[in-house]
C-alpha cells in the first residue's frame, strides 16, 4: 500500500519535461574535466543501470554508478534561485544548471519520498538517495559557496537507481507505483543530514531504511558512533590550485 508523505502530501507521479545527457568537458577557469553541463535530448534514450546511455561523468568514484544512476532536479526550484541569488541567473538560463538528467515540474523534495517507485516509459526506477552538493557546483555556477548553498536551502534534487532498464523520453509521465517509507520524505531527509545533525532517534531510523542507499545509511551509523558530524569541507569547498 502507498503511504502518504507527512510534509506536503503524497503525490501520484510527475511529467518529465527533459531528458538530458552530457559528456565530460573542462569546466571552470581551471578546466576541471566533468560531465555536469547536461542538454535535452530529442527523442528516446536508453536508461541502463548505470545511467543514460551517453551520459558522462568526469569523476565516477563520487558521481554515477547503480546508487546514483539518474539525476532529478526540479525546474521548481529555479525562480527562487534567481529571486534570491541573482548572480545564478545566466547559469539558470536553460535547463541543466544542476547537472541534472531528469527535469519536472510539480513535485519537490517536500513531495518525494525515499524509496519511491516511478514507472517512467519502459523503465522503472527508484528514489535511492538525495544528493550531496559538491564543489563542482561552484565552478559550474561562478561562486565559490553555491554548493553550500545549495546544501543549506534543500533544494538538491535527488538520485534514483533503475530496477527495470528501459526506455525514456521528455514527455513521458512518471507513475508512482509503491511509497514503502512515506515516513520519509527527501525534506526530512536533508533536514537530518544538514540541519538537525545529531539527532540520534532519526539518525537511528534512518540506519535502517533498507530503500536508503548503503552509503547514505553507513553515514548515519558513523555519526551516531562517533557521536559527531562529518567533515564538509573538501565536498563543499573548490580545492586550492
Amino acid at each position: 500500500m502507498i503511504e502518504t508523505a507527512k510534509s506536503k502530501g503524497a503525490t501520484s507521479g510527475f511529467v518529465a519535461e527533459a531528458v538530458l545527457v552530457g559528456q565530460v568537458a573542462p569546466l571552470g577557469p581551471r578546466r576541471i574535466a566533468s560531465g555536469i553541463r547536461k542538454a535535452p535530448v530529442a527523442g528516446p534514450v536508453r536508461l541502463t543501470r548505470e545511467g543514460l546511455v551517453g551520459d558522462q561523468q568526469g569523476d565516477r568514484k563520487h558521481h554515477g554508478g547503480p546508487e546514483k544512476a539518474l539525476h532529478h532536479y526540479p525546474t521548481d526550484h529555479y525562480p527562487t534561485w534567481r529571486e534570491h541569488h541573482p548572480d545564478t541567473v545566466a547559469t539558470l538560463a536553460t535547463i541543466g544548471a544542476f547537472g541534472e538528467n531528469l527535469s519536472s515540474r510539480g513535485v519537490t523534495e517536500a513531495d518525494i519520498c525515499i524509496g519511491d517507485i516511478f514507472r517512467l516509459g519502459g523503465a522503472t526506477v527508484q528514489v535511492s538517495q538525495g544528493r550531496q552538493p559538491c564543489w563542482r557546483l561552484n565552478e559550474r555556477f561562478g561562486e565559490p559557496h553555491m554548493a553550500r548553498r545549495v546544501q543549506e536551502s534543500g533544494r538538491t534534487g535527488w538520485y534514483y537507481r533503475v530496477i527495470e532498464e528501459g526506455d525514456i523520453e521528455a514527455g513521458m509521465t512518471a507513475e508512482l507505483i509503491d511509497r514503502p517509507a512515506g515516513a520519509w520524505p527527501l525534506a526530512r531527509l536533508a533536514h537530518t543530514l544538514y540541519r538537525d545533525t545529531l539527532n540520534h532517534d532519526a539518525l537511528a531510523e534512518m540506519a535502517e531504511l533498507a530503500v536508503l542507499s548503503t552509503s547514505w545509511r553507513d553515514l548515519a551509523r558513523r555519526r551516531l558512533a562517533r557521536r559527531a558530524v562529518e567533515d564538509w569541507t573538501s565536498r563543499l569547498s573548490t580545492p586550492a590550485g
